[in-house]
């Protein structure tokens, strides 16, 4: 069984998503692993100790001052004696606890002390996902190595609401569980860093204007899914996208084209780099603190633009670059010639080239047609669904790495 003699440490925090963390005890133990299960009291709202227990055959741990579990400091002994800490859900209450490093009951107490790798399945309503309080909060958890898988999108438990923030269904918890501890069968990219850049920029004029451009980001983010798929570590960089983050990876949030090259510098060294972001070439080169008003008879304000930095061509040029390094040229004439030049000019070894001209509906659709651009020749791709160009973009930089 994958996870055979796996230890999981299990925390449930209180969302009505803690009905799926059944399922996912009984899916975990299928696979081998022991479940050992810390409940917060909000998590005992929605299902009950007795249930949670049976399920995972063990003793369910509630109480930070509980006579009977802390005559040997139970909470360190929790912290330490599992292979992987798993919260599931997880709340933004107990992700701010977490990234604050407040311990203030049994669960935000073993996770502050845990020394073992945390996965979170975060769960709540989209609004509550999309807070900058609760991204800032992410991004920190990020930093301080916690992985992540989820949140999804799709209907919430509240009448008439839907986008991201359901919880990741068991079976996708259980394979990140599986991915983080090893158990997963190895892909051929096992041991390969990689680095994706995804949708577009925003170039602030003012506080409530920018520059951006159409990009929906599906494209890189299912070249970073495809990628994690066959076993590379990945570290996404994301424009502002209204797409779920992909699961088992890091993924880092970013708006302008220079916090983007910030990041993609930030995560070197890598094997592999995948430039797929909609990067916008320009910026405004003084942004207005307040936002700009429009008065009757007054001039059109001008707006003076300053080049963003060139991101594939500086990791194309690096002291650290990648062995393989990847871009993308997104035209809307003269595709394959500009897409030579672009490969000569970035110093990359390949470039993913397509046709975004408006009649296409490639840019901000679900589908693309694309010529691979090689110093040793051009291959011809017909369309496919953005899924499938990236599962072969990733079978493609496999083979490289195979040949050597």
């Amino acid at each position: 069984m994958a996870l055979s003699g796996k230890r999981i440490l299990l925390i449930i925090s209180g969302g009505i998503a803690a009905y799926k963390s059944l399922d996912l005890i009984r899916r975990l133990r299928e696979r081998g692993a022991s479940v050992r299960p810390v409940m917060t009291e909000g998590a005992q709202q929605f299902i009950t100790p007795l249930a949670v227990g049976a399920l995972a055959a063990d003793h369910v741990f509630t109480d930070l001052f509980s006579r009977q579990d802390e005559q040997d400091v139970g909470h360190i002994r929790l912290a330490r004696d599992c292979d992987l800490v798993l919260v599931a859900p997880a709340t933004a209450d107990l992700m701010a606890k977490m990234a604050n490093g407040l311990a203030d009951d049994l669960a935000s107490t073993v996770l502050l002390a845990t020394d073992r790798p945390v996965l979170a399945a975060p769960a709540m309503n989209p609004k509550m996902w999309a807070h900058a309080a609760t991204r800032r909060n992410v991004e920190t958890l990020r930093g301080d190595g916690i992985r992540f898988i989820g949140p999804m999108a799709g209907e919430m438990a509240e009448s008439k609401e839907a986008g991201v923030g359901r919880m990741a269904e068991p079976l996708e918890i259980v394979a990140a569980v599986e991915e983080m501890l090893g158990a997963a069968t190895p892909g051929p990219l096992s041991g390969r860093k990689a680095i994706v850049t995804s949708g577009p920029t925003h170039e602030p004029i003012d506080p409530v204007r920018y520059i951006a451009n159409r990009s929906s980001g599906r494209q890189g983010h299912a070249i970073a899914a495809a990628l994690a798929k066959l076993g590379a570590e990945v570290t996404l960089v994301s424009g502002p996208v209204n797409i779920p983050d992909p699961s088992g990876m890091t993924v880092i949030h970013v708006e302008r084209a220079e916090e983007m090259r910030d990041a993609v510098l930030g995560a070197l060294p890598a094997d592999i780099a995948v430039m797929v972001a909609a990067v916008a070439d320009w910026r405004v080169a003084s942004s207005a603190d307040q936002k700009i008003k429009k008065h009757p008879g007054e001039s059109i304000p001008t707006l003076a633009l300053t080049e963003n930095p060139d991101i594939l061509r500086t990791v194309g040029h690096h002291t650290m670059r990648p062995k393989l390094v990847v871009g993308f040229a997104a035209e809307t004439q003269d595709v394959e010639s500009n897409a030579r030049a672009k490969l000569e000019r970035k110093g990359a070894d390949m470039i993913v080239a397509n046709d975004v001209s408006p009649a296409t509906g490639i840019m901000g659709g679900t589908r693309n047609s694309v010529k691979i651009i090689r110093h040793d020749g051009i291959e011809q791709w017909p369309d496919l669904s953005k899924d499938e160009v990236a599962s072969r973009l990733a079978t493609l930089i496999a083979d490289r790495f195979r040949q050597g």
